[in-house]
């Protein structure tokens, strides 16, 4: 079992803001979150901003935007690596004295050379050393117009290994690793270097991220070594696939986490679902965040890529839709349904409504059209009415609309006065029914007539049936 040492738990969230907060980053993000909260550690947010020609503030926003509607609220941070770049030259200058580093006056076009004659030779393209200093080498002389990279002295025998929590002990042999460039001509420094930087002055105790990480890990592990850090436990979870088998794209819909309270979704239907994407806790399906961070652990983190199902994703909406607050469903409906041109002066009180209709909405923009017939004018459609409101159910509607200024004004009461009129009329149900909704609220399919009767109240549909009788 994977259990943290004495060390407190720090785990951390690293995105490169340079697109939206997508579905396998909020993955890594709330099981990073969930880990921290389990051992009562320390969750960081860290923004790996050192892609200047892709990384944009909208991006940064994006992803803040996104871990903030999630509720994966960070203990420290956000950190911004464009804000530590002192500390990433006085580790470089300190790496060049102790000889871990050196360096490299090589041309670009002089390492691509190097690397098309190892591939003509059938050899693993790499730095082939030229300035990399060795006992007894003299290197050739420093270009006057140029101005070096700073590369790392990756160790030339051996191999670098890790138990990686998710898939097992992983090695990888030194020989498959270049010298990598930690350090621009301009001084920049490149994206290990600054995790591995980072991942230290931060003390991060286990770095849980996606697998397409897997092979930054034994560079990040080697320039770790060299500066003399602890390693924190690596875990690298599988990705998560669309429905076909297919990586997650575009074309599997909405992959930007912000775009799915658009669609009507409620963060804790997200979390629920997310946390099952790579974990399990038994047959346990539905749980809070709550139970989620008592009982997750690195045990139970699948191997194998997890498939993107909406069908599930809305099964567990509506669960979360069921069980929410009706108050709070309105504040989420009612600017949807303000656009749509809903009335809601002199209308049925809407957490009313909505707790009505909540049953069989699988997101708020579903629960939101739904509830809209309580808040338009009905406008039957002619040949429904004339189809449903014949002459045979006439008599039978007006003494309804009689009854109706006296009737106690409950859903019981208007239950058992429309039943009594039904067989005073010798009419069955569907037959008074229908054109009763259609009168009262120009739809054929609403909840039971009782109820969207008795949601309406006297005043209108009293006003509704007068038009008719």
């Amino acid at each position: 079992m994977h259990t943290p040492s004495a060390t407190p738990v720090r785990t951390r969230f690293a995105p490169s803001p340079t697109g939206f907060l997508h579905l396998g980053g909020a993955r890594t993000a709330l099981y990073c979150w969930a880990f921290a909260r389990h051992f009562g550690g320390t969750f960081i947010l860290r923004i790996e901003d050192t892609d200047l020609q892709r990384s944009t503030p909208q991006a940064v926003q994006a992803i803040i935007d996104g871990m903030a509607w999630l509720g994966l609220h960070h203990d420290e941070g956000p950190f911004y690596q464009m804000q530590r770049m002192d500390r990433y030259r006085e580790v470089v200058a300190q790496m060049l004295k102790e000889g871990t580093a050196y360096l490299c006056y090589s041309s670009p076009e002089e390492v691509e050379a190097m690397r098309d004659r190892m591939r003509a030779a059938g050899e693993k393209p790499r730095y082939d050393g030229t300035w990399r200093p060795q006992e007894g080498k003299t290197l050739p002389p420093v270009p006057a117009d140029r101005k070096p990279v700073v590369r790392f002295k990756n160790p030339l025998e051996g191999d670098v290994s890790w138990d990686d929590v998710v898939k097992g002990t992983i090695t990888i042999s030194n020989r498959e690793l270049d010298d990598l460039v930690i350090a621009r001509p301009d001084g920049t420094p490149t994206y290990n270097f600054c995790v591995a930087v980072d991942d230290w002055d931060m003390q991060i105790t286990h770095v849980l991220r996606g697998d397409d990480h897997v092979n930054n890990t034994p560079r990040q592990i080697n320039i770790l070594r060299a500066i003399g850090a602890p390693l924190p436990l690596y875990g690298h979870l599988p990705m998560i696939l669309g429905a076909d088998g297919e990586k997650l794209s575009k074309r599997h819909g909405a992959v930007s986490v912000m775009e799915y309270p658009e669609q009507g979704y409620l963060p804790e239907a997200m979390l629920n679902y997310l946390a099952r994407l790579g974990w399990s806790h038994g047959d346990d399906e539905v749980f809070s965040m709550e139970q989620f961070c008592q009982w997750f652990n690195l045990d139970h983190l699948s191997k194998s890529a997890a498939q993107f199902n909406n069908e599930k994703l809305a099964w567990l909406n509506n669960h979360y839709i069921k069980e929410a607050d009706n108050a709070r469903l309105a504040e989420l409906a009612r600017p949807l349904m303000s656009r749509d041109g809903a009335q809601f002066d002199g209308a049925p009180s809407l957490p009313l409504v909505l707790g009505m209709m909540k049953e069989r909405a699988n997101t708020i923009c579903e629960l939101a059209a739904a509830a809209m017939l309580f808040y338009r004018e009905p406008q039957p459609d002619a040949t429904l009415l004339a189809q449903h409101l014949t002459e045979a159910v006439k008599p039978a509607l007006a003494q309804f609309a009689l009854r109706c200024q006296s009737v106690e004004w409950s859903k019981e009461a208007l239950s058992a006065m429309i039943k009594e009129v039904l067989a005073e009329n010798g009419l069955k149900m569907p037959q008074m029914a229908m054109p009763l909704r259609l009168i009262i609220t120009g739809q054929l399919k609403t909840p039971g007539i009782d109820a969207v009767l008795h949601i309406f109240g006297r005043d209108i549909v009293l006003a509704r049936l007068a038009k008719y009788f």
